[in-house]
């Protein structure tokens, strides 16, 4: 009786080899997504680095400093 009762406990605890299977594919597939999305993300920021870059450079080159404020340094030709 007590052999039986054992048995029916440990049965509980043993896993098929389908439930390892399903978690490490479930893994697998978790991490593939998350560096899916980083380099995504990475790619990005990557071009937005670049537009805003672009940007402040033609707000520079179209600065003509011509304000009566506005001290230009000795080696600039305005």
């Amino acid at each position: 009786m007590m052999k039986s009762k054992l048995n029916k406990k440990k049965r509980h605890q043993v896993k098929s080899r389908w439930y390892y299977i399903f978690w490490g594919a479930a893994t697998v597939s978790v991490f593939a997504g998350q560096m899916y999305v980083g380099s995504g993300y990475r790619r990005m920021s990557k071009s937005f680095d670049r537009i805003v870059d672009a940007i402040v450079i033609e707000i520079e080159d179209k600065f003509t400093p011509e304000h009566p404020m506005i001290v230009p340094h000795s080696n600039d030709t305005y």
